[in-house]
């Protein structure tokens, strides 16, 4: 653990937090992508099946257990809470995020570190991750007009990430042969990704503007 990796988590657990107020509270998911919570909601049942297997630390668990938790009752909100599923926009967020799935799967099956049930999975879910955010981006740049809240979800999304990154830089040169190149390819893709989305953040935060994405 360091301040990098430690930040990071702490960045993602926010995106979460964020997320759940303005699903629980104001009774909303209007600007937010039912496709890209199923899709982290797989990432993370996959990834975390070692819970049953393998125990790491309390803190470690705790933050699986959290995200488990936290991904499945989005989708559970979304779906089928009477208030909120109806400020669910379905004719805009229609990205067909299942055909993610299947070529991200047959690349873990031919690319990973080791050929077991568990690894291929874990595998399965750093290359969901890293697009798992493509109908949640599509979606805001069909609507434009992006509230607060989800502005900083995502934001704070990107950030986890980015700090992600600085920990296994920082992780490469303090740590002997700290080499994950199937970890560090997948998170640079998923960082990519949320270039265009920063440069608008940055640029409606700098002229103190509402946020919008364009079309």
């Amino acid at each position: 653990m360091n301040i990098f990796r430690l930040a990071g988590d702490m960045t993602h657990l926010a995106s979460v937090l964020v997320l759940l107020l303005k699903i629980h509270t104001i009774k909303s998911c209007a600007g937010v992508s039912l496709k890209t919570q199923e899709l982290y909601a797989i990432v993370f049942a996959t990834r975390y099946l070692d819970i049953f297997t393998s125990f790491v630390s309390v803190y470690n668990t705790f933050m699986k257990l959290v995200f488990l938790g936290s991904s499945f009752s989005i989708v559970w909100y979304m779906r089928y809470h009477k208030a909120v599923q109806r400020t669910y926009d379905r004719e805009q967020d229609t990205f067909r995020h299942w055909f993610l799935v299947l070529p991200c799967l047959l690349l873990a099956l031919l690319i990973h570190e080791k050929f077991t049930f568990l690894e291929v999975l874990w595998t399965f879910s750093l290359y969901l991750e890293a697009v798992a955010i493509l109908p949640q981006l599509v979606l805001l740049q069909r609507t434009r007009n992006i509230d607060n809240l989800t502005g900083q979800y995502i934001f704070l999304l990107g950030g986890y990430r980015g700090l992600y990154i600085l920990n296994w830089i920082y992780r490469y040169f303090t740590e002997p042969h700290f080499v994950h190149w199937i970890t560090w390819i997948a998170g640079f893709v998923q960082t990519l990704l949320y270039a265009d989305f920063f440069y608008y953040y940055f640029l409606s935060w700098k002229n103190n503007k509402k946020l919008q994405l364009p079309a």
